[in-house]
């Protein structure tokens, strides 16, 4: 059940009508035409904002004004804190308007905006973080900078208005100065910009390097690598997961297990309604800063359930099936495709409508609450499995917002409940299942956190590759369902088919922004992973046409994928490239990876080449620092690996081709191809791809043709004979061998 929200633009126009009317201004800014809920989220502030472009340049220009440049997003903590003391404040708005041209940005909206400006405050050692705040000459050229700022000075740090006032100052006494500064940064970072001296020809010692070095920095207790904070970093389990296929190191697989099934149990996951917060405050997963953002629960459902593939352990199914029902209860349009993200801070139970939200109040439990949902029996069984105490049991509440109330996390094993409680383990399983679903009901009583509901074709397409495998590795129809509606979705709504067009974002009948490398790349991923789920010949060739937009525009000759294609930054100070795998993954690695597989589905020669060229560009990088990187390391364990390709003839009714494909996708495999030529797209697929001609079926039977580094073994009917030869090509056994 989930409780209604009122639309965000409805309470934005509603507080801007009434705040308005009590200042007798206009009540509502430049921001006014956006879709993008975290510009709409400062409409009615008094701070004349402009949106991202010429506008707000040019009256720069023409008033010789500096620019404040503010980027943040809809669900970020201090974002919200300095838009309230600050940015509502009249009398910073009256600094603001008279000596600057203020500009607003969402990051999620433009990350190539904040790639930039990111770029330069870390290089200028004015910090990095959200908010950014950016002080830049009107050719859009930074000078100052630095993240929140509070209202009056405090903490060591200087009053929001009192840095106004000093650069105000200083652009009117000495502004030749301060633009010859900013000039000068300006051709540091273009020098950054370019991605030169780091080639190096791919090895695949540098994948035992990054093991190695995850080997030295893992919390073998604790899961995870360092100490706080902790982000979840799908990407690191994604590399052991992939190592561990690969080579069999048993380390490997412990190091993702471990870490993944800590995360589980620990307060960063949802244990009431799924999913997975931002990351942990802490080092033990406990202490969560409680935002939900769809890039991590696309990717963690991916890590999930390939670790439910290497293991076969029930936690990691059922972790990826809680995480999957939470995007399909929360997170989802009506029409297909996913919202972008839940808020971390919420209206506490039964506020006042006028009272401050504060994190986590939606998630947070008291003793009292719990036992008043269930019963006295069943909350003492609940409050010991999950850590609640009378007083509270958050470690550490810096903020003063978790007292008395409780993080949920697994304190207790369904053993050592069970036997706390003389049941049998069975008997706590149920009791637990029907207590979080009570609890569910309740909680969605309560005023939720705010829904950032735009739908970016990236993280999209992470999702779509999360459902795409879910249905592949559990098969639950109606996980291929949502990631075929999902396709149809972005096709239908973030895709140009005339211009071979994808779009950033979409909300609100609205899509806009070009689509950026990472767009392309996610997208061609999880279109290839929902071809390998349903084998609709479709997705495969939009895949393809998707790759060429991605080569034409967005490739270096040189190697690597910029952000941004080639004339649309032109109100960027300069066009980068990501060089790092971090919370999502590089736009270069996920394309290098993806064009591996689709040179080899498509027999696309000059894919294959884009891709090796892209791992040797980064080749140095990965070579001095692997950690930065360990994405598109096991896409270089992909180039130089022996090319897997799996051929399955026949129906996908068939009992035959169903047990190959259940075979196929139980095991885990390094660098696979995976096609199925159906009675209905086997024609079509010929057509497009002459390479799979002759690939019939024998005896009218389902047949399997199994390719290891261009070289085929003869075709089988025989499903233990597919068996087999899949066991002997692996280094690892399938799972419940």
């Amino acid at each position: 059940m989930r409780s209604a929200r009122i639309s965000l633009s409805a309470l934005v126009l509603l507080a801007a009508g009434i705040g308005a009317a009590a200042a007798g201004r206009d009540p509502m800014n430049h921001l006014k035409g956006e879709k993008s809920p975290y510009l709409l989220q400062h409409v009615s502030n008094p701070v004349d904002w402009y949106p991202w472009g010429e506008e707000a340049f040019a009256k720069a220009r023409r008033e010789n004004k500096p620019i404040f440049l503010s980027i943040g997003y809809s669900t970020c903590h201090w974002c919200h804190v300095m838009e309230r003391e600050s940015f509502t404040s009249e009398a910073v708005a009256k600094v603001l308007n008279e000596r600057f041209v203020s500009i607003k940005v969402d990051r999620e909206e433009r990350p190539d905006i904040d790639k930039v400006y990111m770029t330069a405050a870390n290089a200028a050692g004015w910090g990095g973080g959200w908010p950014l705040s950016i002080w830049m000459t009107p050719e859009r050229q930074p000078f100052y900078g630095g993240t929140y700022f509070p209202p009056d000075s405090r903490w060591g740090r200087p009053g929001f208005i009192e840095v106004l006032e000093r650069i105000g100052g200083l652009w009117e006494k000495d502004g030749d100065a301060l633009r010859q500064d900013a000039a000068r940064l300006a051709d540091a970072l273009r020098q950054n910009a370019v991605i030169e001296g780091r080639e190096a020809e791919p090895k695949l010692e540098w994948l035992d390097g990054l093991f190695k070095e995850f080997s030295g920095s893992f919390d073998s207790e604790r899961g995870g690598f360092g100490g706080r904070p902790k982000f979840p970093m799908p990407v690191n389990q994604d590399f052991l997961l992939r190592y561990y296929a690969r080579t069999g190191e048993a380390k490997a697989l412990a190091m993702a297990v471990t870490t993944l099934e800590q995360m589980s149990k620990g307060g960063i996951y949802d244990h009431i309604g799924g999913g997975f917060a931002r990351y942990s405050v802490d080092d033990e997963w406990r202490i969560p800063h409680f935002e939900k953002m769809l890039y991590d629960n696309a990717q963690l459902s991916v890590n999930y359930l390939e670790a439910y593939r290497a293991t076969g352990a029930p936690r990691f199914s059922r972790t990826a099936k809680e995480t999957l029902e939470y995007v399909m209860r929360d997170m989802t349009h009506p029409e297909g495709g996913f919202y972008s993200a839940e808020d971390a801070d919420s209206l506490p139970p039964d506020a006042a409508a006028d009272a401050h939200k504060s994190e986590g109040a939606f998630y947070l439990w008291t003793a009292d609450e719990i036992d008043a949902v269930l019963g006295s029996t069943a909350g003492e069984v609940f409050r010991y499995r999950y850590g609640v105490e009378e007083g509270g049991n958050a470690p550490e509440d810096p903020h003063g917002e978790f007292t008395e109330k409780n993080i949920l996390y697994e304190a207790y094993s369904l053993p050592e409940t069970a036997k706390k409680f003389g049941r049998t383990e069975g008997e706590i399983k149920r009791l637990l299942r029907v207590s979080r679903g009570k609890l569910l009901e309740a909680r969605a009583k309560r005023p939720r956190p705010s829904l950032d509901d735009k739908i970016l074709a990236s993280w999209n397409g992470l999702m779509l590759s999360g459902f795409a495998k879910a249905y592949q590795i559990l098969e639950e129809p109606r996980y291929l369902a949502v990631a075929q509606k999902t396709a149809r979705f972005l096709e239908s709504r973030l895709y140009d088919a005339k211009k071979n067009l994808l779009y950033h974002r979409w909300r609100d009948g609205e899509r806009k922004i070009a689509g950026m490398a990472d767009d392309y790349a996610f997208v061609i991923q999880g279109l290839l992973d929902l071809y390998e789920a349903d084998f609709d010949p479709r997705w495969l060739f939009w895949a393809e046409s998707l790759a060429d937009r991605l080569q034409s525009d967005f490739f270096d000759e040189g190697g690597g994928y910029y952000m941004t294609a080639a004339g649309e930054g032109e109100h960027l100070l300069v066009r980068v490239m990501e060089d790092s795998d971090n919370v999502e993954p590089a736009a270069s690695s996920v394309a290098a990876s993806v064009l591996l597989r689709l040179a080899h589905m498509a027999g696309r020669d000059d894919l294959r080449k884009a891709a090796e060229k892209t791992l040797t560009r980064f080749g140095g990088q990965m070579e001095r620092a692997p950690r930065s990187l360990p994405g598109m390391l096991s896409a270089v364990a992909d180039a130089a690996g022996k090319p897997r390709q799996i051929v399955i003839v026949g129906g996908l009714e068939e009992p035959e081709t169903i047990e190959m494909l259940r075979l196929v996708n139980r095991r885990p495999m390094p660098a696979r191809a995976l096609m199925v030529l159906t009675p209905k797209g086997r024609g079509e697929l010929e057509k497009r791809l002459p390479q799979l001609k002759g690939m019939g079926p024998i005896g009218g039977k389902p047949t399997a043709y199994l390719c290891v580094n261009f070289a085929c073994a003869l075709p089988t009917t025989d499903v233990a004979k597919v068996a087999e030869m899949l066991a002997q090509d692996s280094k690892v056994p399938n799972r419940g061998e």
